[in-house]
Formats: C-alpha cells, structure tokens, sequence
C-alpha cells in the first residue's frame, strides 16, 4: 500500500460512517420489543426474524435493504458500462416484476409461517408435503445460493477499498481492511440478530437516496448533458471488440436481444421471490397488510436502481478507465472511480460508505437467513430432532458466524472469478425451489417425488448448461447466464435458470401424472386452508417441533 495514493478524506467520511454503522448494529437489540418476554434471544423468533413485530416502515427499509445490495450499485453499472443495456438495465423491469409477485406470494406465506411457526421456507415444504428429502434439498439449494451472494458483497467492499486506495500487492495488507470489517459484522449480527440489518438499512435507504439525486443533478450539467452522455455509451457499444470481432454491447435491446431480456428479468424476480433472505425479511413483518404496503412502496427503491444503473453510461461519457491492481481492466470498479474522479473527495467518501453499508445490510440478513437454514433444517432436522429453542438459536449464531468467514474466504483465497461463477449457479439453482415453495402455497396436487425429480432435473440441466458456455475473453467455463432456448432455435438466447425451472415444471407436472396412475399416495399435508389466511392477531405456535417431524 502507497500511502501517498491514499484519499484520506475519503477514508476519514468512511471510517466514520463504519463507526456509526457498528454502534447501530450492537445497539439494534436494546430496542427490542416484541411478544417474547423470557430473556434476550432465546428463539429463532427473537433472533433471526426479529420477533416479527417489524411495521411498515422498518420492513421497508428491511426489504429494500435486502432486495438491493452493494453488489447491485456495482455490477449493474459495470454491465452497463461494458456491454450495454441488456446486460445491466434488465435489472430494472426485474424488479418491478418482483414487486407483484411480493404482493401475491408473500402475504399467503407469512399466514401459513405465522400460524405454524415455519422460519425458513424449508419449513414450509416440510410441514406441506411431510417430506424429509424435498425440505432438505429446498434448505441445502438456498445455503448454496446465499453463500456466493454474500461473497460478492465483499467484492463491493474490496473495490470501495481499492479505489479509496488501500489495495496493495501485498496479499495480507490487501485483505486486511476487508477482514476486520466483516469481523465486526460478524460480531453485531450474533449479539443482535436481524434487528441490527434492520436499523442500519435506514440509514443505507437514506444515504443511496441521497447520493444518487446529487449525481444526477451534478453530473449531467458536468458532463455536457444527456444527449453526450448517450451519444458516448451508443459509441462504446457500437465499437467492435478486437477480441471477439462483435460489437462491444448493446446499447438498448433490440429485436436480437428482446428473449435475452425479458427471461433474465422474469427469471430473476422469480428467483428473488424464493431466496432465504427475501424470506426472512418478509416473514419479519407485523401481518399480511404491512407485506402489501411493503410490495406497494417498494418501487421507489427501483427509481433509485434505474438512476444507479445510468452511472455506468455517464462513466463512459466521463472516460472513467477502471484498472485493478493487477493492471487489467476491472468493471467492478467503475463507479467507485466515477465518484472518485467527478465529486470532491468528501462526496467521494459520502458515495464510497454508502456502497459499503449497502454491503453490509443483506450480507447481515443472508448470513442471518442461511444460519436458520442450518439449524432449523439440517441440525434439528438431521442432528439433534429434540434440539430445544436455545439450542437452535445457539447453532444459527454459530452458523451465522461461519458463513460469513466461508464467504470472506471466497474472495480472500480464490480466484474472485470464481466466485463470479458461483454466484451465477446461484442463480440457477435457487429458482429450482421456486415449482416447491410457490406453487405449493396454492395447490398440494404436487407430489412430493416428482417436485424432487423436478428439481434434480433442472439442477442438472441448469449446471450443465451454464458450465458449457465458455467466456470469450477468458476462455473459462460458466462463461455467461444466456444459451439458446429449446424449441425456439433461431439463436434465440435466454436466461439459462427460467429453461431450467420450466425443464423442472414439466417433469414435476409428468412424474406427478404418473404416480398418481400408479395410485401411490402423496402423503400428509400438515398445513391446512385456514393457515394461508391467518393475520396478526390468531394464535401464534411457538416453533414447531411436533409440526416438523
């Protein structure tokens, strides 16, 4: 590290905010008021949902927080930077598709999780269809899928970190900023649980608000306006690539591109319906009617997405050259440096906080939402079935703990690429949960077996097909998230996960066909009609051993 090169104006803004933030996250629980008065933290209700009590509000700033994360603000600028609009502004309609889906889906879950008691949405599925084996691969796909996700935003710390200038070629200087932080993340999730994501995610919504109207009211005036600022990014895209011989992007989907577009925006809202941590925070809430307000409002935060995502176009217009420490050109770091070359180092550093709390929110609750997966569906579940309430919590702190140092040990001692990879199979893979736990909140003609067979098939279809694409530029598999539709041909291309989950659809459709003709029965449901409509107010079951059996 150089300390010459170092922004200290910068850094003093984000050591500053940092403080803030862990003050605020080891605080978060003295606040806490909820239906549990035995002690602090002695359920999964008290610890990793918050006790549920969280109103409109905070389960906004909750959801938004978990919905939009460091790696959003940067990577989808960066696609848009790199290869235009189908790539990166696909991002946009996604969200707005999540929205509904929110508002159809969640409100059915929270009822039958607050009458029964379900945590996770593995809970779910086990009390549903009373089957062991489909829960457990609903639990371990979502452990799967969060673990890459929280890595990558580590990857929005680390390019926060270089740009400030506390990269270095020394491995153990590099990696220190990085580590102490998620350290100290650590440390406040155990002692507070989601209630510490839950209150710094105010502060993030307020911040990212905050920066994104000063740059769209600074930068365009700076830049020369619109009309430049588009003229450039259409002449980037349109420019070939020596390497591949293509146009560098896309600049606005075209006819080409309409298939590739549309399947990675509904696949994508899809699969973020059925994450862990999109679950986690929704089942938080108060009652079905804050889970609707909350699908209601939500659109501001794709407002502040859309402006985000023209940063990658007005760091073209603005020549930004994004270079790693390792002299290559690095995407990644695209806005941290258009901030740090366009705004006074005070903003800069304003701008650089934000990027890194909007790390540490959902990094907080995936790690707080893949512990509950550990300990409600693989502990008591494989372990430890008579595990008492705080024996559970007691393991999902543990676990919290160790998912967080799993995923610092992605970007710490693998190749960041690699991660890449993994987080795009995360994609793949979580959103062949979706047939279980969606479908299964509106019909239990599904049987369990063939929503397993369904599942394998397109976790298999899903892996295979994404590990055979092979990047251009870097000659490695898990090249991209498009390959060519079946049956449509034509070189139609489309989001690899929404081929599978339709691959997995039909085969849970036909096995389903079949074993009902065998006459093979499809076991108990252990939920019943009156629990898809339950409110705040109706009995609440402490968590649920009897139900999970």
């Amino acid at each position: 590290m150089n300390l010459d090169t170092v922004d200290w104006t910068a850094l003093t803004i984000l050591v500053i905010f940092f403080l803030v933030v862990t003050v605020m996250g080891f605080t978060a629980v003295q606040g806490r008021r909820g239906r549990h008065t035995a002690g602090p933290m002695h359920t999964l209700d008290e610890w990793g949902l918050g006790d549920r009590g969280f109103g409109t509000l905070s389960s906004w700033f909750l959801l938004g927080g978990t919905i939009y994360t460091a790696y959003t603000f940067i990577a989808i600028p960066a696609a848009m930077f790199s290869t235009g609009a189908v790539s990166g502004f696909f991002a946009v309609p996604y969200t707005i598709l999540t929205y509904p889906l929110i508002f159809i889906v969640m409100p059915r879950l929270w009822s039958v999780a607050h009458r029964r008691g379900y945590v996770t949405p593995a809970d779910f599925v086990r009390g549903r269809y009373q089957s062991r084996s489909l829960a457990l691969a609903v639990a371990v796909t979502g452990l799967m899928a969060t673990l890459p996700y929280i890595a990558l935003q580590l990857v929005g710390i680390q390019a926060v970190f270089e740009v400030i200038g506390l990269g270095s070629s020394n491995a153990f200087v590099n990696d220190l900023p990085l580590a102490a932080s998620f350290t100290v993340l650590a440390a406040f999730t155990y002692f507070s649980g989601l209630r510490a994501p839950a209150l710094i995610a105010v502060l993030k919504g307020v911040l990212l608000c905050l920066v994104v109207f000063v740059a769209f009211a600074y930068l365009p005036h700076k830049l020369g306006g619109f009309e430049a600022i588009f003229t450039s990014a259409g002449e980037k895209m349109a420019a070939v690539d020596p390497q591949t011989g293509q146009p560098t992007g896309v600049f606005v989907p075209g006819e080409t591109g309409f298939w590739a577009y549309a399947t990675l925006a509904l696949g994508s809202a899809m699969a973020l319906v059925v994450y862990p941590h999109t679950v986690t925070a929704a089942l938080a809430t108060r009652s079905r009617d804050v889970m609707r307000r909350n699908a209601a409002l939500l659109p501001v935060f794709t407002l502040v997405l859309g402006l985000f995502a023209l940063l990658g176009f007005f760091a073209v217009a603005a020549r930004v050259r994004p270079t790693g420490l390792d002299g290559l050109p690095n995407p990644q770091l695209v806005v941290p440096e258009l901030f740090a070359t366009q705004f006074p180092s005070w903003f800069g550093g304003v701008a650089m906080a934000t990027i890194a709390i909007s790390a540490l929110v959902p990094a907080a609750i995936m790690s707080i939402a893949a512990a509950n997966l550990v300990s409600r569906n693989i502990y008591r579940e494989l372990v430890n079935p008579d595990a008492t309430a705080r024996q559970e919590v007691r393991v999902s702190k543990a676990a919290s703990f160790l998912v967080k140092f799993g995923a610092l040990a992605f970007v710490l001692f693998l190749d960041r690429r690699f991660a890449l990879d993994f987080q795009l199979l995360g994609g793949i893979w979580i959103l062949q949960t979706f047939p279980a736990i969606v479908f299964g909140l509106y019909t239990r003609w599904f049987h369990p077996a063939a929503l397993l067979a369904g599942w394998a098939a397109g976790m298999v279809y899903g892996t295979l097909t994404a590990y055979d694409i092979v990047s251009p530029r870097t000659g490695k598999h898990f090249g991209g998230s498009l390959a060519e539709i079946p049956l449509l041909g034509d070189g139609r291309l489309g989001y690899i996960a929404l081929t599978a989950c339709a691959l997995n659809a039909v085969v849970s459709v036909a096995v389903t066909i079949l074993l009902r003709a065998a006459g093979l029965p499809n076991g108990r449901d252990g939920t019943a009609a009156g629990d898809y409509h339950a409110d705040a107010g109706d009995p609440h079951v402490e968590p649920i051993r009897e139900l999970t059996r």
